[in-house]
């Protein structure tokens, strides 16, 4: 029988790196939006209430984005998905760039949330479906890797516009334009995934698109793929509280908590990326092992750590650079990047960008409802802000050391599309993609 035909190096990189520009859009949205409402909050005369409800609706449309984006990735196909949703991306950043009221903030906001988390799921998928057996969770991994570098832009460029009020907060906007153009250039380049067009035309064949549809649904919410929707789930969800605070008010804890600036808080929080990026880089070393799972031990144990470092110490600059820095190398190990890894290794093709669409859903939805209160309890308590972080590291530490870690991998695409239209006529598809 012939074998699915993986374009060779360096294809599935460029693949892989296109791919996770997602990430990198992902991570400087919410970065960049962190602080550019403070930026923006004397002139448009945003407060507080403002500032968490922003922040809040910006991880809810991510959610829904992700919920819906995975479920027609799977339907129609990656590629023409994450065109689309690359697009509108940035109609909703240039919004955010050009705002002058409060209303264009919001409308910003959705617009923005509801394409980057289309887009996600179904990048994601593509990457680990184009990549050579044996390195699909390298090639996943290094969307944990972008992600970092697009967190690292946008507090480089904080540094020398933090003191520029709004022009500095379109600058943020401007850079993510900027590059949501490029990446949508590169990306109508690329052909659609093989793997998923195989799955496709096989589920095709067997029955009707609309019953293949209600059937690919059930089957995730069946056993056995239910337990690894719930687990991935709850892992992430309850890992991106410690994350999604710290990315959207790490400045504001600098600025309204530890009394510093925000050109100083992006000067101390740069500090922690290359920490991080290393940390990623040598996640993807390890990542296609057996040892990946000591390493993520190490990891969830290390955000741990940093989360009680201002909650014993006290809420200072030193003490949140140093936390900044020691959670740098439990997110490389123990965090996104391995949730990423998961939803491509326990789920099938044809489900595998709605799973992880629903899991991101789940998440964000989670993270926007304490989103919405983190500056209060933030302003009233701040012990209590960190002790639920320190909480959060280690329960989903625990989900994913004791539960997604002995979960069944799923079947290959070949191996299930083999089963539903037998060797022969398999080997014929495969011969007809390999033409095109």
């Amino acid at each position: 029988m012939s074998r699915i035909q993986v374009q060779t190096e360096p294809q599935p990189w460029r693949i892989a790196f296109l791919a996770g520009m997602a990430s990198y859009l992902d991570a400087g949205a919410i970065v960049a939006t962190g602080t550019a409402l403070v930026l923006y909050a004397p002139t448009l005369g945003l407060n507080e209430w403002d500032i968490g409800i922003l922040s809040a609706l910006l991880t809810l449309c991510f959610a829904t984005g992700a919920l819906f984006g995975g479920r027609l990735g799977d339907r129609f196909g990656r590629r023409r998905v994450f065109t689309v949703t690359l697009m509108v991306f940035a109609v909703g950043i240039a919004i955010l760039a050009l705002a002058v009221v409060p209303a264009m903030l919001y409308i910003g906001v959705v617009v923005t949330g509801l394409a980057i988390g289309s887009d996600l799921p179904v990048s994601l998928a593509l990457a680990a479906e184009e990549a050579p057996e044996g390195s699909k969770g390298k090639m996943v991994a290094l969307s944990g890797v972008i992600w970092f570098v697009g967190i690292a832009v946008v507090v480089v460029l904080s540094i020398f516009v933090g003191s520029l009020g709004e022009l500095g907060a379109r600058i943020l906007y401007g850079q993510l334009l900027l590059v949501a153009l490029v990446v949508l250039v590169l990306r109508s380049r690329m052909k659609e995934s093989t793997e998923w067009t195989i799955a496709h035309t096989a589920s095709l064949e067997v029955v009707e698109s609309e019953r293949v549809d209600l059937g690919s649904l059930r089957r995730l919410l069946s056993p056995p793929l239910l337990s690894a929707l719930v687990a991935t789930a709850l892992f992430y969800a309850i890992w991106n509280i410690g994350a999604n605070t710290m990315g959207q008010f790490s400045t504001y804890l600098y600025v309204n908590v530890a009394g510093s600036d925000v050109p100083t808080a992006s000067m101390f929080g740069l500090l922690a990326l290359p920490i991080g990026i290393g940390a990623g880089l040598a996640f993807m070393r390890i990542v296609d092992r057996p040892s990946r799972l000591i390493w993520f031990t190490v990891g969830f144990i290390a955000s741990s750590a940093a989360f009680a470092i201002p909650l014993v110490f006290g809420v200072s600059v030193p003490t949140l650079a140093i936390m900044g820095i020691v959670s740098g190398i439990g997110i490389g190990f123990a965090g996104e990047t391995i949730y990423k890894v998961w939803t491509q290794e326990l789920f099938p093709t044809l489900v595998r960008s709605t799973a992880q669409g629903a899991t991101i859903a789940f998440t964000r939805y989670v993270a926007a409802a304490f989103a919405l209160f983190t500056p209060v309890i933030a302003s009233a308590n701040v012990s209590a802000l960190f002790g639920i972080l320190i909480g959060t590291s280690l329960v989903s530490g625990l989900i994913g050391l004791l539960w997604i870690a002995r979960l069944p991998k799923a079947p290959s695409a070949e191996r299930e599309a083999a089963e539903a239209l037998g060797t022969e006529r398999l080997a014929t598809v495969i011969d007809e993609l390999d033409q095109v």
